[in-house]
């Protein structure tokens, strides 16, 4: 199985794809004072093979105490959990803080230079309250299988990862490989009409298809979150980090500095890419060999036993990847969800996969613990919304490229009511449909071998 998926993997075509900072409506002033030093908080070690950056302490854009922003804009925020990150400060006695790129409810994000290596790194600070993290701990599993697999170098890299002991608490920290945009904001910003045809988007369905089979048959895992934004370009040119790095100097972020920390303004990270996306953002995938049946995946992309609230295994990225496929084409989502006041409705959710599914077959209704919501005994739908009047080929009717009809197809293998009649990675990737134009065997030629 690896040896075809290799094939395939040698075989792809990797075509290339080639900032401002943000105008903020809270009021800023600059600082008319020095701010005090933050001393670093580690002592320099014999090992750094790149000297320390300084960064600047006074005229620094400051805003007003009283404005929240960041991390602070967040529902659940509470501040004692996020380590108080300083610009500068050195980590694990080897990275250095350089910029900020992004915040969450359970992480700040921030750009770092591993002093020893001299290569820049990606810090993901986790809050506290995570002493066992769980990406960690996918990536571990990950990292643990031994048997070569060309799927595992399209999986975003984990290299490195420590514990950090804050003020109330210990964080976790995972050193990433830096990478750049997504393709959601590839197709958003830089792609000619803000979509592709069939034929530019097959050779990244590909890749993603080759890193499932690597997560689904080596290391058994379920990512459950497939789509645009977790999928993040390769960084070939160091000198955009560079830049980025210069303009803090030059032209630091705003930031709010308060007593016991300082909140910095993510800086436009615009690393640009070249290549096919790598798949990344575990935080939701879960391990394939223990029975799995949590709420997962976003409303619109949720498989038909996530939305009933069964088991479910690897198949939901199967689904997803229709999901992904789809949106890189066609300028709307397959499914919709919401009702006539706006609100995703599972009802109305359901109502569309019959229409472009057809009805789920007997077996499905008969499994489903909540299926007596939706039909009656003898399997006719209870008419909770109206079952719209679409099929694949009125939504996709815009979609440019050749052999739709064997496009049609192949998304109809992936999105069955059924997850057992779904295919694998590997099947999905062997479609002679995606395989068009790659000189690789068919599913029937290897059949016959």
């Amino acid at each position: 199985m690896i040896t075809r998926t290799a094939r395939c993997a040698r075989r792809i075509g990797i075509p290339s794809f080639s900032s401002s900072r943000p105008v903020s409506l809270i009021p800023l002033r600059h600082s008319l004072f020095s701010l005090p030093r933050v001393p670093y908080r580690t002592m320099t070690s014999s090992e750094w093979t790149t000297p320390l950056r300084e960064f600047p302490t006074s005229d620094l854009p400051l805003f007003e105490q009283s404005a929240e922003i960041e991390e602070e804009t967040l529902p659940t925020y509470e501040p004692e959990k996020y380590y108080p990150v300083q610009q500068g400060e050195v980590l694990h006695n080897k990275y250095q803080v350089l910029a900020k790129l992004g915040y969450g409810v359970t992480s700040t994000v921030w750009l770092g230079r591993d002093l020893c290596d001299s290569k820049y790194v990606v810090l993901k600070i986790y809050v506290t309250g995570q002493n066992r993290n769980h990406e960690l701990e996918i990536y571990k599993r990950m990292d643990a299988v031994e048997a070569h697999h060309p799927g595992k170098d399209f999986i975003r890299k984990l290299l490195d990862h420590f514990s950090i002991e804050g003020p109330h608490g210990q964080h976790i920290c995972l050193v990433h490989q830096p990478l750049g945009m997504s393709a959601d904001t590839l197709l958003q910003k830089y792609i000619p009409g803000k979509l592709m045809t069939l034929e530019e988007m097959k050779p990244c369905i590909r890749q993603l298809l080759i890193g499932l089979d690597f997560l689904h048959s080596a290391a058994h895992i379920i990512h459950t979150d497939l789509q645009l934004k977790n999928m993040l370009l390769p960084v070939t040119d160091i000198k955009k980090l560079s830049s980025l790095e210069e303009r803090e100097v030059n032209a630091p972020s705003p930031r709010k500095v308060l007593k016991d920390r300082t909140i910095y303004l993510s800086t436009i990270y615009n690393a640009g890419g070249d290549g096919l996306p790598l798949l990344s953002d575990f935080g939701e995938a879960r391990f394939g060999d223990v029975e799995n049946n949590a709420d997962i995946m976003p409303n619109m992309y949720r498989a038909p036993e996530v939305v009933f609230k069964e088991s479910w295994d690897y198949k939901v990225d199967i689904w997803n990847v229709a999901m992904v496929a789809w949106d890189i084409v066609c300028s709307r989502h397959i499914f919709n969800g919401k009702n006539p006041d706006g609100i995703f409705d599972d009802r109305v959710h359901v109502a569309e996969m019959i229409a472009l599914l057809g009805p789920p077959p007997a077996e499905f209704r008969e499994r489903c613990k909540l299926a007596y919501v939706f039909w009656d005994e003898q399997g006719n739908w209870k008419d909770l919304a109206p079952i719209p009047d679409i099929s694949l080929e009125s939504l996709g009717a815009d979609i440019r490229g050749k052999d739709k009809e064997g496009f049609f197809r192949w998304l109809r293998a992936a999105l069955q009511w059924n997850a057992e009649d779904r295919p694998s990675a590997t099947d999905l990737l062997f479609d002679e449909w995606l395989m068009e134009g790659l000189g690789l065997n068919t599913k029937k030629e290897n059949a016959k071998n």
